[in-house]
């Protein structure tokens, strides 16, 4: 996971900033129960969006408990209840995406990251491996999904379109999976292709400096400098135009305020943050 998909929280009320947070909290501690305490470290923005839209999805939130912070017992927490796996699904998600850019890092990174990600790796592999035990299908969507890109990214002349491709494809295909008949189908596999371009374009966008410096692939390279801030805008633009139509045709009930604000503002903001360099607020840092 990315880590982009924020909430902008100046804009949320009261109640959907707890809420959020809930469930932020709520699978910190499930990732902790299914497969370490360390791979908590791991916990993403993206995982906890993922989380929030299957439980909002089939409406399997009953309510919220209170509690202790795991990684700090003296902070109360409150912990969003699911009736589900979404919990169990979006931690094994987590797990297979952190191994797999492991595994990435191994190419693409410069010595003491290569290091760090050797040390670390064994530790990954073993709960990896659990989670693709778990949920099979998460783990070839993502394996197939990494398989593309570095056949995408080794390719003469790649541009943004194809470059994006994998990523997309692959989150449309994951909340595919949620669909109940093919309208569903068709209109999640829409909103997550546009939503997955947008993070790999948007990553690739915030990394374009150190892949430059490092001679990595990036799909804005070839972007003459004078015109780089406007083209990323107008193509980040697009994409979550288009995952904003698709989202306004889903059934959304619980937590609807919060993905509104997401959409809205959160990402648009993220956004900015990146393209044109902007310090990032306080209040977005962290949860």
């Amino acid at each position: 996971m990315f880590g982009y998909l924020r909430v902008q929280k100046s804009e949320l009320l009261v109640r959907e900033w707890n809420a959020y947070r809930a469930v932020y909290c709520g699978l910190c501690k499930q990732m902790g129960r299914d497969y370490s305490f360390l791979t908590r470290l791991t916990l993403s923005y993206d995982g906890t969006f993922y989380a929030m839209l299957l439980m909002s999805l089939s409406r399997s939130c009953k309510g919220f408990d209170k509690g202790r912070c795991t990684c700090n017992p003296l902070k109360e927490c409150r912990f969003a209840r699911c009736e589900d796996d979404a919990y169990h699904k979006a931690a094994a998600l987590s797990v297979i995406s952190v191994y797999y850019k492991l595994v990435d890092d191994l190419t693409d990174s410069g010595f003491w990251r290569r290091l760090l990600v050797r040390a670390v790796k064994p530790l990954f592999s073993h709960w990896h491996k659990k989670a693709a035990k778990r949920y099979p299908e998460l783990e070839q969507l993502v394996f197939d999904m990494m398989d593309a890109q570095r056949q995408v990214e080794t390719g003469e002349k790649t541009g943004v379109d194809a470059a994006a491709h994998p990523t997309a494809q692959m989150l449309a295909r994951v909340l595919s999976l949620e669909a109940r008949n093919e309208a569903e189908r068709r209109i999640f596999s829409e909103f997550g292709y546009h939503l997955g371009r947008w993070i790999y374009l948007i990553d690739a966008a915030d990394d374009l400096e150190k892949d430059i410096k490092r001679q990595n692939f990036n799909p804005f390279r070839d972007c003459p400098p004078e015109d780089r801030e406007a083209y990323e805008t107008r193509v980040l633009n697009q994409c979550l135009a288009r995952a904003y139509d698709a989202y306004q045709l889903m059934t959304v009930v619980d937590f609807k305020g919060i993905f509104d604000n997401m959409l809205l503002y959160g990402f648009p903001a993220k956004q900015n943050t990146v393209v044109y360099r902007l310090k990032e607020e306080k209040d977005d840092k962290s949860v």
